[in-house]
């Protein structure tokens, strides 16, 4: 990373810069694709005591509806959906090994950072003890479906949603702008009512809800000008973050 900022600062081209590089579909692929094995190697290994993130759970429904029950076509989708995008953008195909470091680094800054947000809004709405029943377990199961959520609920709300909400918005004469922060904080609605639907919904909260939806802003404006990697790797950092701290309390 300090290679590339130095090399940036001496009067190399802004494609070659880091901001530039982690934000290609291609280098947050290679950045993402750890995540996504581990996640579904360990759903093998734990088979019907495997604790599934809802976002993944919802997907395979859909293509189940639509004809397509293989196991690996989903994890499938996500690498072509990212290897296409980056295809049609036609940016150069190479990565760096200190681009990647970097990234690992930003996302964990940026985990913290989303931790202090959630102890800032208990702070100020005096109730982090009585409203964060987030019933985490420990061990393995819980540990992948971390990972998953940092792949799975960023492709369905972030990699797929926001871009449709904010071309529909567009479309419909809102602006560039207004698109944005509408596809923003709708689709950061729909991300936070999410966890309160379905057979993985928790019982409504308030508290929760309120932080899921500036958690799914703050993840969004990650994907809008930090790439899908990055999302995606301080999605799965925050949710491991969490998780090691209640464990441990």
């Amino acid at each position: 990373m300090a290679e590339t900022l130095g090399e940036a600062a001496a009067g190399a081209p802004p494609a070659e810069n880091y901001w530039t590089q982690s934000r290609r579909p291609l280098v947050s692929l290679i950045f993402t694709a750890p995540l996504l094995i581990l996640y579904e190697l360990g759903l093998l290994a734990l088979g019907e005591h495997a604790n599934r993130n809802g976002a993944e759970a919802w997907l395979r429904w859909l293509l189940d509806r639509l004809g397509f029950s293989q196991y690996f076509l989903l994890p499938t989708l996500t690498v072509c959906v990212l290897l296409a995008w980056h295809h049609t953008t036609r940016q150069p195909w190479r990565v760096r090994g200190g681009v990647l470091l970097g990234m690992t680094a930003e996302c964990a800054l940026l985990a913290v950072c989303l931790r202090l947000l959630l102890l800032l809004q208990g702070m100020v709405l005096q109730s982090i003890a009585a409203a964060l029943p987030l019933s985490i377990a420990d061990g393995l199961g819980t540990m992948t479906s971390y990972l998953g959520a940092g792949i799975y609920e960023e492709l369905l709300f972030r990699l797929i949603l926001l871009p449709l909400v904010i071309g529909l918005l567009t479309w419909l004469q809102a602006g560039t702008r207004a698109g944005k922060i509408g596809g923003v904080v709708l689709t950061s609605l729909l991300f936070a009512a999410a966890h309160y639907i379905g057979p993985y919904g928790e019982a409504l909260n308030g508290f929760t809800f309120l932080f899921r939806f500036l958690a799914g802003a703050f993840f969004s404006v990650l994907f809008l000008y930090r790439g899908f990697g990055i999302a995606a790797g301080t999605h799965a950092a925050y949710d491991l973050l969490v998780g090691l701290s209640l464990s441990g309390s």
